[in-house]
């Protein structure tokens, strides 16, 4: 027996013997996925989400969701609603940030608290008075004022001590439900810089935890309304601290033509050095949230039939002024990335280097984007029979401005490709802008470029092992073209197992022409059943079988999964380039059918009732 167990200890003990060898020898394990490095969890999340803690959430009436339910709703758990509905997600999300204005941060439940060191402020002592009398007009009165003081660039209430105190509550909160691999609690806020009612506003996320984030107070629109002065913000917590931030801009529809103009705020050209500024510390934009969709406008993509998506073009978001024609094009993201071509052109930068995302900019504290599970942008239009007419703020002076309620979209949700569901993971795939947008569902989509895909590779069982190898994701950049080649996309989508199937994929394609203009085309990658385009190149419609009256459709039409290896048909090594994929749904009801259905109520012809929700891919570049 011992000689049998010295000769087994022989071999165990020699050279290439183990658990990773091989009948060659030493080598790669047996094992396929042992050593992986490339993010293979696909995780869900909302980075825009407003509390009691906000003075605009605040004076809607949202005085009880306080950022403990709003990260216990996020975790699954079931939260009482203002009006006394209990509310949950279908399923738990995997982080969020809970980013509520840093101007007046806390202030409102601070006063119904009895603080003192806000009663001690006139204003303070004044706003606790209206807001003991609880009338609508009262809350309207202190919004005013809010909103006013923001323009004005005037603190109303200046105790530095109270705001410290506050933010270390925001971060207290954030550390007591972060748990690393289970549910990731980043830290943020929002910069709400507004001027003249154009819409410049910022969510500031940090990487890191409290031994970083708590050493530094928000730096809010009433230090500066310039977002060079946030950067500098950003770039001194990098350097004081050594963490990481970024601000991500939303809402560029109702910018007035600011967000993505090629000029700064004083209005001169930018430069390089903006340029460089701007992608260090703005890697990502949020496309979509409830005030509308930013992905493109139909004045600027007319041949897209699928750009007029829950579009907001009347007027900028203070209600001030008119939006125009001109100033389309500095509003929506597809344009600005073709902006961004130009500039890179002429500066040797692009400042719009940016991946999208979706987020809610709910005002309840519930993160909720689904069609059927809907909560109104702020509390005073949760569900109700009447809630569909609900104004966001009446414009007296101009009532064709005003924004209802039935003009919310219920949107949207922020993917993210990562190793592990950490705050270390989520930002560095944020940074890396391996992250995309849906407006509510749980698509999942996988999108990469090179020049080595060849048709079939769609249909790999590991489309991710293929994509890595081969090619480069979303939010990258192609190598420069080898010589007689045009680079070839692998996309994959899988529907939502509780929304509707896929109607299409369409990858997106800006460039400029030899002229330096930008152009942009539409191509339908893959689709659902046996349509075939016609003869003007357009794909016919999917159909539909949404019952508005009942509010229900059926998943009949449509594919539960589709992909494609598809290769730029008009590719140009000379021209400067950006790809990106939209997918679409069937259409299936949107949440003003499901308020008509449960309540029973009859809306006018001009509401909405069924939608096409999407999922829009951070893009891949291409430079010469």
């Amino acid at each position: 027996m011992r000689t049998i167990i010295a000769a087994v200890a022989a071999v165990m003990l020699a050279p290439g013997w183990g658990p990773t060898a091989h009948a060659s020898g030493q080598g790669a394990s047996y094992s396929p996925y042992a050593g992986r490095t490339f993010p293979e969890r696909l995780l869900w999340g909302d980075t825009h989400l407003h509390t009691n803690m906000s003075a605009d959430a605040s004076s809607f009436g949202n005085r009880e969701i306080a950022p403990r339910d709003a990260y216990r709703f996020a975790r699954g758990d079931t939260v009482t609603a203002h009006n006394g509905m209990a509310v949950r997600l279908s399923r738990p999300l995997d982080f969020l940030v809970v980013a509520d204005h840093a101007e007046y941060l806390g202030v409102f439940p601070g006063l119904r608290a009895g603080d003192e060191r806000l009663l001690a402020n006139e204003t303070g002592k004044r706003w606790a008075g209206l807001m003991a009398e609880q009338g609508s007009g009262h809350s309207m009165r202190i919004l005013y004022e809010w909103g006013m003081s923001l323009q004005e660039n005037r603190d109303l209430i200046e105790d530095p001590e109270f705001g410290a105190s506050v933010w270390r509550q925001v971060v207290d909160n954030a550390e007591r439900f972060n748990e690393p691999g289970r549910f990731t609690a980043l830290i943020g806020y929002e910069w709400t810089s507004m001027p003249d009612g154009d819409n410049l506003h910022r969510v500031v996320v940090f990487g890191d935890g409290a031994d970083k984030a708590a050493r530094v107070v928000p730096f809010s629109s009433i230090d500066s309304r310039d977002p060079e002065q946030l950067w500098a913000y950003l770039a001194r917590y990098e350097g004081e601290t050594g963490g990481q931030a970024i601000a991500i801009p939303h809402n560029s529809n109702v910018s007035g033509g600011l967000m993505f103009a090629p000029r700064d705020l004083g209005g001169a050209p930018i430069d390089r050095d903006y340029a460089e500024r701007r992608i260090r510390w703005e890697p990502l934009m949020e496309v979509t949230q409830y005030k509308g969709d930013s992905e493109t406008h139909p004045l600027n993509s007319p041949a897209d039939e699928f750009a007029n998506y829950e579009t907001w073009d009347k007027v900028n978001l203070g209600g001030m002024r008119a939006q125009t024609p001109a100033m389309l094009p500095y509003m929506y993201a597809r344009s600005a990335l073709g902006i961004g071509l130009q500039q890179e052109q002429s500066l040797g930068v692009n400042p719009f280097k940016f991946g999208m995302i979706g987020s809610t900019d709910a005002h309840t504290g519930f993160a909720a984007a689904e069609e059927n599970n809907f909560w109104g942008k702020s509390t005073k239009s949760e569900a109700s029979a009447q809630r569909w007419n609900v104004a966001l703020a009446e414009n007296t002076d101009h009532p064709e401005f005003t924004y209802r309620e039935y003009e919310m979209a219920a949107s949207g949700y922020m993917a993210v490709w990562a190793r592990d569901n950490t705050r270390e993971e989520i930002f560095a795939a944020m940074k890396r802008k391996e992250v995309y947008a849906t407006t509510g569902p749980r698509i999942a989509l996988r999108f990469f470029g090179g020049y080595e895909f060849a048709p079939g590779d769609e249909n790999s069982p590991d489309i991710a092992a293929a994509g890595y190898a081969h090619g480069v994701p979303m939010g990258a950049d192609l190598e420069a073209a080898p010589r007689g080649k045009a680079p070839v996309f692998l996309v994959a989508a899988a529907r939502d197992a509780l929304s509707g199937n896929l109607d299409r994929i369409q990858i997106v394609k800006g460039w400029l022409d030899a002229d330096g203009r930008t152009r942009e085309h539409v191509y339908d990658v893959a689709w659902s059943g046996d349509r075939r385009p016609e003869r003007d190149g357009k794909l016919p419609a999917v159909g539909t079988t949404v019952d508005v009256e009942r509010a229900t459709w059926s998943n009949t039409i449509g594919a539960a999964e589709l992909s494609a290896v598809w290769r730029d048909p008009d590719f140009d090594p000379r021209q400067r380039a950006f790809y990106y994929v939209r997918v679409l749904e069937i259409p299936t009801p949107r949440w003003t059918a499901y308020d008509q259905a449960y309540f029973a109520v009859r809306m006018p012809a001009s509401v909405p009732q069924t939608t096409q929700e999407r999922a829009y891919s951070s893009p891949i570049w291409y430079t010469p």
